[in-house]
């Protein structure tokens, strides 16, 4: 078997024992972006993809690999995988159910408790000397307790449904809002009541994204969106950077009608210089938080993906049908 690696040829040497695979199996890498003729060249008797979740392929790489049986997403995402397209051709698409709900879900929170304390700012101004200055800042600033706040959740899949709980932990009020309505005990495990996305966006002092990137989702959060929300209210998207119209996310922030946003996630990744939330004005600056898409990219979430990646095609090697397939059409 053959399994052509668009990912870092590092982690997947750190995070599983290749030297449990078949002797005969062959590992070609090519790197997270390669283009249609590098992954022709190198991978055309391809039998496996090993993708990293934000990978893109399309119909032109799959019609280059006759032989593919099988793409395995690296986390959860797979939005840039043509999934319709390797249907068509027998292939499977396959990518970790919840494997890192948990990891985005504390990192969701992170960015709220950070753009909320205003660390960046803090940070800056006790590096400036001005210790004093930004504490008395800070407090007359009324800066508010996690607990105090009311926060949506637009979405309540795994990662929502775990943001809820760990939220529920601090003592604030949690809603969420979802294309179906979750199951009473569910809501009541996770300590959320439900909204229409509208009555979320209006009433929540923090709004958390917890959506896949796809036709009906991209750019969910636009100009009319943010016109709806509450005064001063944070932004967190942990999701995927698809789901937000940048510009008018930086005309909120500019504008002062939002308080702030975390970002864990751009569009397009990797970002380019011309992005528009990376040129906010200076009296701005430090109303947003990014971190460089590392919400669900802990130790454990990796060890956890890349054991089922891999058991994943030992399976589809000897003819199983593999799990967390996206496009079964059987």
């Amino acid at each position: 078997m053959k399994v052509l690696v668009m990912t870092s040829r590092a982690r997947v040497e750190k995070f599983y024992d290749l030297s449990a695979l078949p002797r005969d199996w062959e590992l070609t890498f090519v790197g997270s972006f390669p283009s249609p003729e590098t992954v022709r060249a190198a991978g055309a008797d391809a039998d496996f993809i090993f993708a990293d979740a934000v990978s893109n392929i399309g119909a032109e790489i799959l019609d280059a690999l006759p032989k593919l049986k099988l793409i395995h997403s690296e986390g959860v995402g797979y939005n840039g995988i043509d999934v319709r397209a390797a249907a068509q051709r027998g292939i499977h698409v396959c990518n970790h159910v919840a494997v890192n709900s948990g990891a985005v879900a504390e990192h969701a929170i992170l960015l709220m408790l950070a753009v909320m304390r205003r660390v960046l700012e803090g940070d800056a101004m006790v590096r400036a000397g001005e210790q004093i200055e930004a504490k008395e800042r800070f407090i007359l600033d009324e800066i508010p307790e996690l607990g105090a706040c009311s926060v949506g959740l637009v979405g309540f899949g795994a990662i929502g449904r775990e943001t809820a709980k760990r939220l529920r932990g601090f003592g604030s009020a949690v809603y969420y809002c979802n294309r179906r309505r979750a199951p009473a005990e569910v809501e009541a495990e996770c300590g959320a009541s439900h909204l229409d996305r509208d009555a979320l966006f209006a009433s929540c002092d923090i709004v958390s994204l917890h959506l896949p990137a796809n036709a009906e989702t991209a750019g969910i959060i636009d100009r009319a969106a943010l016109a709806r929300f509450k005064p001063g209210a944070l932004l967190i998207n942990t999701a995927r950077g698809e789901l937000i119209d940048q510009e008018a996310l930086a005309e909120a922030l500019t504008q002062g009608q939002l308080g702030g946003a975390g970002l864990d996630t751009l569009s397009p990744e990797p970002v380019r210089a011309d992005n528009p939330l990376l040129r906010l004005p200076d009296a701005c600056r430090y109303k947003l938080v990014f971190s460089p898409h590392i919400g669900g990219t802990t130790k454990q979430c990796f060890l956890r993906a890349h054991r089922d990646v891999w058991q994943n095609f030992l399976d589809a090697a000897a003819g199983r049908k593999p799990k967390n397939i996206v496009n079964d059409w059987a």
